[in-house]
């Protein structure tokens, strides 16, 4: 590329950078420091536009998107019926039978054996996806677990394969106690008896915490474990994104009106959003990860994900995590093994919230991953599969040998 062509890209995107900030600033004070954000994002564009075509990274998002394959894998399709009538799609993978060795009890035998008394349920494990993702979010430990352990994986209303939530539709703000009742409703469906170990990223931890504050008999009675990943307890209003104090206030103040104010003009805010792809990747990727090298595909799918939900969910969803404090619910917790883990560079639920967790629950272990951020389960699938898979061992849903192989019980090199 000639040094005039250099130029007139960065010049191209960071025009597009001052045009998004001037409409961010027609929406108030609050504006500019989104519009810093904007900026921001898009010097980083700008340097790749210095060396890549537009043409060619086009080709390249599409040649991703056609042989990622993040975000294939499929179980057993399921609906539950949430309590507003909302219809909630969830996916099994179930365990794989164990072939019996050589000299093992006939099926004649066995049939014998278990006459006249139910065998008992497996463990369950239930994954909770976080805002603007869904299921496929899982898609690293989703892989390691593939058929050793019974897995429900399921989209949060409005979210993946999920109804838009019914009550939304008609006007009922969303809260995080509707999200609780939700994965209730999952439970019920996909999992109703035997002990289960839930499993949330960022909102999904939230949503479990709601569980526990509305279904405490549930928690006491059923669960086995839980995994908190890069979530809260509450507090949210108090992150700053990475912003200046005096930027994050202002934000803090109007975002909400603006986001609503988006969510009724939602056709005309997709098509900016398709037309700006390349900004709004350097936002999603500043957002959701920490290390520089993380592989094109993996932010490519991150990007996929978090591109696919609609804005006018994006705004129905995000007044809930101001007024979400459920930090009185997790004692429910204390009584089973608990993992924390959460990326030391994560800007969105950041690792600070994961400590105040670890507070109330002392004996729970708390893991802080070093160049990570808000999806560390999509930077760093190595280090979330082994401690998850540690804690399932743990727990006793699995066999340590039947996880070995996995990256979870033995020291290898390279692990982190």
């Amino acid at each position: 590329m000639s040094e005039s062509s250099a130029g007139a890209a960065a010049g191209d995107v960071m025009a597009a950078a001052a045009t998004t900030a001037a409409g961010w600033r027609r929406a108030g004070v609050a504006g500019a420091a989104i519009g810093v954000l904007a900026a921001g994002a898009a010097a980083g564009v700008a340097v790749e536009r210095l060396t890549v075509g537009r043409g060619m990274r086009k080709k390249a998002r599409l040649a991703l998107d056609a042989t990622g394959p993040y975000g294939s894998l499929r179980g057993t399709p399921g609906r539950a019926v949430a309590d507003d009538g909302t219809e909630l799609y969830y996916e099994v993978d179930e365990v794989e039978p164990v072939q019996p060795s050589e000299g093992a009890a006939s099926d004649g035998n066995r049939r014998r054996r278990l006459f006249g008394r139910k065998a008992p349920a497996p463990v369950t494990v239930v994954f909770s996806h976080g805002y603007c993702l869904g299921q496929d979010s899982w898609h690293f430990q989703r892989a390691a677990l593939r058929g050793l352990v019974r897995a429900v994986y399921w989209d949060q209303r409005s979210h993946g394969r999920s109804e838009r939530g019914r009550s939304q539709r008609d006007g009922v703000a969303l809260g995080i106690d509707q999200l609780g009742r939700d994965l209730k409703a999952v439970v019920d469906a996909a999992a109703p008896e035997g002990p289960i170990v839930l499993v949330g990223h960022s909102m999904g931890g939230m949503t479990m915490m709601a569980l526990a504050d509305q279904y405490p008999a549930l928690i006491r009675d059923r669960v086995a474990a839980v995994a908190f990943v890069g979530t809260s307890s509450g507090k949210l209003g108090e992150v700053n994104f990475g912003l200046p104090v005096a930027g994050v206030r202002a934000v803090r103040r109007v975002l909400p009106g603006v986001l609503r104010a988006l969510g009724t003009q939602a056709e005309l805010v997709e098509k900016g959003r398709r037309a700006t792809a390349d900004l709004f990747a350097g936002l999603i990727k500043r957002y959701s990860f920490s290390s520089r090298d993380v592989d094109p595909a993996v932010a490519r799918f991150a990007e996929r994900l978090i591109e696919s939900t609609p804005i006018d969910v994006v705004a129905e969803f995000y007044p809930a995590f101001t007024e979400h404090d459920k930090s009185g619910a997790l004692p429910a917790f204390r009584d089973v093994p608990v993992l924390i883990l959460a990326g030391e560079k994560d800007l969105v639920t950041p690792s600070s919230h994961s400590e105040a967790i670890a507070d109330v629950l002392p004996e729970a272990e708390l893991i802080l991953v070093p160049d990570a951020g808000h999806l560390v389960m999509l930077e760093h699938p190595e280090t979330v599969t082994d401690r998850l898979a540690d804690l399932l061992v743990r727990s006793g849903a699995v066999p340590a040998a039947n996880v070995g192989e996995h990256g979870s019980t033995a020291e290898r090199p390279g692990r982190r």
